[in-house]
């Protein structure tokens, strides 16, 4: 028996269980007029989004070697999400809402849509009470489920080489990322030397009277480099002092949108200002891990062709084999992962700038997919945007509306995009077919 394809077939079992994988073929609702933009009509929205703030995922032992002062212990388990990330994530349902019903495709209140709405998250707690907060403030009250494996079991849609759907070229995703950074690793040191200085001066401080880690911190700089084949959803292991620093500085982020009194940010040495210019050491690393292709690919494929197979549905109205929504379903929503962010970045090619910052996937940021009906267009279209709070509105926990939005903005896809932004139906299909790994897809 070929235990890979008998896994995944029984994912897909559970998920046709619970309708995500549903063949049957109701009657696709009308189609609805925008009330935002008169020239078209919205069919379908995707959402496939990152967890809320979450605690850091452990790595204490390691990353204390780094630092004067010890790294804090949070309140919840390593890698939970937090009742501050969670409402968060309750503000964003709120906004997804309030702007779906401002396009017309969801009434503006009410439990009417629930049952058109479809929420999958990967199995991790995070991820599942993302996907319910999420459910809370699209429609309060209401019951909308949220489809997930069980806890700690490996989901092909978000880790597909962990839960056995793909088997990598490992070598051939080392060289690629070896590739982008000219065969040396210890050039990374050099082209982030300003960011890594000010990250050694956070760290190599202990002030008089507080707890200080014993012995001399070590130095990220004098770390040993490499790039070798990877191990699990790992594809390729980039060893670098850009590596550690990406998670040291991911910590300081989530100290900082959690809320934390000043003085526990960082050690009380971290500021906005700061935690902007550190955050570089976090994007990069997620750029070269991530993005490069071979890579992206891999990883980004399960995903992708499920989200073209709901939004083929869609357009079709007509249940397709695959898809991850319901045939009448005008919602879609997808709780991940950063790494699934990137990795559907970097199989399409997408970038933006958020927040002042390129390319970043904080917590709750989302890409988003959009079906519109066009008057006297021959083909329906598909229109990509990424959406994400604020630093700012993530550290105070800030109400957000149309009038007080997160930032969304328009993503160009540069497989089928016309000068208006958007690609048509077909022209989209042909640049995921292009992305995605077909020897993914047993």
């Amino acid at each position: 028996m070929n235990l890979r394809k008998s896994s995944f077939a029984s994912v897909l079992f559970f998920y046709s269980l619970c309708g995500a994988w549903s063949v049957a073929q109701p009657t696709a609702p009308a189609p609805v007029r925008s009330a935002a933009d008169n020239n078209g009509e919205l069919r379908f929205v995707a959402i496939v989004t990152r967890h809320g703030v979450r605690s850091p995922t452990g790595k204490l032992d390691l990353l204390n070697q780094y630092s004067a002062q010890p790294w804090p212990r949070w309140k919840v388990p390593d890698g939970y999400l937090t009742a501050h990330g969670f409402h968060l994530m309750e503000w964003m349902g709120v906004y997804d809402r309030a702007q779906l019903a401002a396009q017309g495709l969801l009434a503006a209140s009410g439990c009417g849509d629930a049952a058109h709405i479809r929420i999958v998250a990967d199995s991790d707690q995070r991820t599942r009470e993302t996907g319910r907060a999420l459910a809370q403030g699209l429609a309060p009250g209401c019951t909308i489920p949220v489809v997930a494996l069980p806890e700690g079991t490996p989901d092909p849609l978000f880790h597909p080489v962990e839960a056995g759907l793909v088997s990598p070229d490992r070598e051939l995703a080392a060289a690629a990322l070896a590739g982008r950074i000219g065969g040396n690793p210890s050039a990374l040191a050099v082209a982030y030397r300003p960011q890594l200085e000010m990250l050694r001066q956070v760290l190599a401080i202990c002030p008089q009277g507080a707890v200080c880690n014993s012995g001399k911190p070590h130095s990220l700089v004098e770390m040993a480099t490499s790039v070798t084949p990877g191990k699990s959803d790992h594809l390729a292991e980039l060893r670098s002092p850009l590596g550690l620093a990406s998670t040291m500085t991911e910590n300081f982020l989530l100290e900082y949108i959690e809320g934390m009194e000043s003085a526990q940010v960082g050690w009380g040495r971290v500021d906005a200002g700061t935690l902007r210019a550190l955050l570089q050491l976090h994007v990069a690393q997620e750029d070269l891990v991530g993005r490069t292709e071979p890579i992206a690919r891999a990883l980004a494929t399960p995903l992708l062709d499920g989200l073209l197979r709901s939004i083929d549905q869609a357009a079709n109205g007509t249940a397709v084999k695959g898809a991850l929504s319901r045939p009448d379903d005008r919602l879609l929503i997808l709780s991940g992962h950063d790494t699934n962010l990137v990795n559907i970045a970097g199989a399409l090619h997408l970038n933006w700038i958020v927040d002042g910052r390129r390319d970043d996937t904080p917590p709750g940021g989302a890409l988003v997919f959009e079906l519109w009906k066009r008057p006297g267009a021959a083909d329906l279209e598909v229109r990509t945007y990424y959406v994400a709070q604020t630093l700012e509105q993530m550290r105070r926990a800030a109400p957000l509306t149309l009038a007080a939005p997160p930032e969304r903005l328009p993503v160009f896809l540069p497989a089928c995009g016309r000068a208006d932004g958007a690609c048509s139906l077909a022209g989209f299909r042909k640049a995921v077919a292009a992305a995605i790994q077909p020897d993914a897809l047993q």
